[in-house]
Order: C-alpha cells, then sequence, then structure tokens
C-alpha cells in the first residue's frame, strides 16, 4: 500500500506573544496551537490530501482568525480537490470568507499567507499565496515549487496577495493564488512552512537537515534551528512523504 506521512510542528517562537500561524493536515487543523514535539499522522494515498501552513499577517488585527478560517475552509475543500482549477477556486472560496468575516463582526481588516499541496495518486498540486513555500527534497537539494508574492498589505485598502479581508471603508481585496502540478513517486519528500523558519534559516542549513533526517525528526531538527537562529516569528512547518509499506 502506498501512503502519505506527514509530520508537522507549530510554535509561537521566541518573540511573539501568541501563534498566530494555522495548519491543516487532511482533517487536523491545528490553529494557534502549541506542539513542540512533532505530530506525525499518516494517510492511504488515493483520497485527495492537503497540507498546508497559514500565516496571519504581522501587524493585522485578527491574523489568527484569518490563518483559521483558511485551514479550515481547506479541510473541508480538501477531499474534493482533484485539479489546478479546483484548487484555485478554493483559495478565492478562502479569500472570500476572510473577506465576509472582516466585513462582519471581525476586526476591519485581516489578512493570512497560505502554502501547502493537495497530494493525489500519481500528483502533487503545490499552491500559496504570499510568501510561505513548499519545497521538494530531491537529490540536487530543495527545490522550492511555491511561488513568494508580497504579502504587505498597500496604502488605503487591504491590498494583499493572500486571502486578505477589507478595511470597513472599501479597500479593494486583491490575490494571486500561484498553482503548480508535478508527479509524485514513492520516497518524494515536501517541506511547507511559513517564513518563521525560512527567514532565520539558511537554505544550506534546510537543506542539510532533510537530508539527514526523516519525518518526526527532521520537523524537530527544523524547528530547533529556527529557535536557534532566536526564533522572530511564528513557526509552522509540515514534512510530507509518499512511501510504500
Amino acid at each position: 500500500m502506498t501512503y502519505v506521512a506527514v509530520s508537522a510542528l507549530s510554535h509561537p517562537g521566541l518573540v511573539r506573544d501568541r501563534n498566530e500561524d494555522s495548519l491543516v493536515v487532511g482533517p487536523w487543523t491545528p490553529c494557534a496551537t502549541v506542539t513542540e514535539n512533532p505530530q506525525t499522522l499518516v494517510f492511504p494515498l488515493g483520497t485527495p490530501l492537503v497540507v498546508a501552513a497559514a500565516d496571519g499577517l504581522g501587524g493585522q488585527p485578527g491574523r489568527e482568525v484569518a490563518s483559521a478560517l483558511v485551514v479550515r475552509r481547506l479541510a473541508l475543500t480538501g477531499p474534493v480537490l482533484t485539479d489546478e482549477n479546483g484548487v484555485r477556486e478554493a483559495l478565492h472560496a478562502c479569500n472570500r470568507e476572510v473577506y465576509a468575516a472582516a466585513s462582519g463582526d471581525g476586526p476591519a481588516t485581516m489578512g493570512t499567507t497560505v502554502a501547502g499541496a493537495v497530494i493525489l495518486p500519481r500528483s502533487l498540486l503545490a499552491f500559496n499565496v504570499g510568501d510561505s513555500r513548499v519545497f521538494a527534497a530531491s537529490r540536487d537539494g530543495l527545490l522550492q515549487v511555491s511561488v513568494d508574492g508580497n504579502p504587505r498589505p498597500g496604502q488605503g485598502s487591504a491590498s494583499l496577495p493572500s486571502c486578505p479581508g477589507p478595511r470597513r471603508h472599501g479597500g479593494v481585496a486583491r490575490h494571486h493564488p500561484h498553482v503548480t502540478a508535478t508527479p509524485v513517486a514513492p520516497g518524494d519528500r515536501y517541506l511547507i512552512c511559513t517564513d518563521g523558519l525560512t527567514d532565520p534559516v539558511p537554505y544550506d542549513v534546510l537543506d542539510g537537515l532533510m537530508r539527514g533526517y526523516g519525518d518526526g525528526r527532521a520537523a524537530f531538527e527544523l524547528w530547533k534551528a529556527a529557535i536557534a537562529a532566536g526564533g522572530p516569528d511564528n513557526i509552522a512547518l509540515a514534512l510530507a512523504r509518499i512511501a510504500n509499506q
């Protein structure tokens, strides 16, 4: 049987008062939680499996609300996401949900980045909005398969490429989801993370830890590296591995 093992961890870091990152692994959605010990879940490869990390935008009120809304929406829609258009529509639906929350009783403006993958029997649909990232671990090193976007708001509007909500005085929300399809095979590994990992930890360190450790131990060592670098931001990461039993 071919299966997907996902090891995930989320932590506030050493500077932030609370964790505003959120994760989704299939039906599991840890939001604003602390999991210093990696949690590993195993799924049969078949039904679409969504694995993603969302980073509530710093300086925005309600950022933990925005990241939680996005991962919960992806958990609901994940099992029916089978192609690139479906993933894009799911991200647009995330955007509309956060927009509606900000227009209602939620904070006047809120935003989040999101990056992740939908794992299918023969392919992986990598997606992102903003600067959270997806990497493929290959023999040649880590290969970034997501496309960075600018997660900062524009003047006078909620101009965020990242599932944003509007300012109540009428800003227009804009976001630009990137979706990339790649083939998968047993042995493939992917790292999905927020910039709380990639900003403080150099690429060569990330690559070395991914090469040196597997699954939960790799997740733990990546987290330790971010903490050793000062832990300046919330850290959310997930490692997905495709394997045969």
